[in-house]
């Protein structure tokens, strides 16, 4: 049953260019979506409407009910998308997410009018949300989520600038009721009522309704559209510099793989170990270091952001050969029976903080080392140091 509703996980959600059925319902999702608004735009049209409205309420009808399907079908495979939660807390969790309200008000509106006929008005408005399910188009495109890169890095940046230009819109206001309200006290009535010229001014619109008309206030109208010109020029400048640093990012991903060498690794997940549980794309693996095969018992699986790891899995990890070897001298030594290190724990050992452990080899497998590592007789300890290590 797990397995039946991982895959249905997989189906559901953006698929592999591989998974022919994944690939299939997501092509089915878009055509809803641009279905759907269609027919939102059509109905907007008196004479299209009066001809054709059967076919259209058809068309609609069958979006919605698809929509319906599709938000059931992630509610019940939500602990997938959330694996560090229950069933019952992943399905909330997925409820009063952003995605999640919008998949919801997609299809309810549709469907309310039939229980609550009073509110048939209300609820006509609500379905104009389903244009926010739009955000699920730029899921299933690369160049499309660019610009979510984007603006999730950019996102410091951009809110700075906005406060910076909210506050000057505010003292703009302020100092536009002191200029002008004696003159047009019907225009400037409070100390709000200039938002909306500086709103207009600022981002150099200039509607016109509202305006200044003595000199002071003409005066401080010339400068504000001057600033006006440089500060909605900040959030453009940053939006621009993200898009140039992310193909940039792109472009370097790409070249790594047509022109670097890559070695690979081999390491088995034990049980604590912090990647079990974890999906791979929560792994936060650098841009040269890739998961390339991950042994499951007697399975072979090409990895995918959505795998989560589990313990006893065998993890193929790739990254770029380190090939300068003049600086870095690592040693292997084998702990004998009566050496001092046996029996101890790493954090007590009393060695030179030029020495570094870099790995033990116990029997078949390799232990990253830690404070609370106990070291036995027959280990193999990696290290590296500057001073003389002897193998006693």
């Amino acid at each position: 049953m797990v397995k039946r509703l991982e895959r249905l996980y997989e189906i559901v959600e953006v698929g592999a260019s591989d998974d022919v059925v994944s690939r299939c319902y997501d092509f089915l999702g878009v055509t809803c979506i641009l279905l759907n608004l269609l027919v939102s735009i059509l109905f907007t049209f008196d004479g299209i409407r009066a001809q054709a409205e059967t076919p259209l309420s058809v068309m609609e009808l069958v979006t919605v009910l698809f929509f319906a399907a599709d938000y059931v079908l992630r509610l019940i495979t939500a602990r997938f998308l959330y694996p560090h939660r229950t069933a019952q807390k992943a399905a909330l969790c997925y409820i009063f997410s952003f995605m999640g309200v919008i998949d919801l008000l997609s299809f309810l509106p549709f469907f309310l009018p039939v229980f609550f006929p009073a509110g048939a008005v209300a609820f006509r408005m609500f379905r104009l949300v389903r244009i926010l399910r739009l955000f699920r188009v730029g899921a299933y495109y690369d160049s499309l989520n660019v610009i979510t890169e984007v603006l999730r890095a950019k996102k410091s940046q951009l809110l700075s600038s906005c406060f910076i230009i909210l506050t000057l819109m505010l003292a703009a206001s302020l100092c536009m009721y002191s200029l002008e309200h004696e003159a047009q006290p019907e225009v400037f009535s409070n100390a709000f009522s200039g938002i909306w010229w500086a709103v207009s001014t600022l981002l150099t619109v200039g509607y016109g309704d509202i305006y200044p008309v003595t000199a002071a206030g003409k005066a401080f109208s010339i400068v504000l559209t001057f600033l006006g010109v440089g500060l909605v020029a900040i959030p453009t400048g940053i939006i621009s510099a993200g898009f140039v640093e992310q193909y940039a990012a792109i472009k370097r991903r790409s070249d790594y793989i047509r022109e670097t060498d890559v070695n690979f690794i081999k390491f088995r997940l034990q049980n604590g170990d912090a990647w079990c549980g974890k999906r791979i794309r929560d792994l936060g693996l650098p841009e040269s270091a890739i998961i390339a095969v991950v042994r499951r018992g007697t399975e072979t699986i090409v990895p995918r952001g959505h795998l989560q790891l589990l313990t006893g899995d065998s993890v193929v990890l790739g990254a770029e050969p380190f090939n300068d070897y003049q600086d870095v001298e690592l040693k292997e030594i084998v702990l004998s029976a009566h050496n001092a290190w046996v029996g101890k724990r790493l954090k007590d050992l009393d060695i030179s903080r030029q020495t570094l452990i870099v790995m033990v080899r116990r029997g078949g497998q390799i232990l990253t080392p830690n404070g609370s590592l106990s070291f036995r007789e027959g280990d193999k300890v990696i290290l590296y140091s500057k001073q003389d290590v002897r193998e006693d």
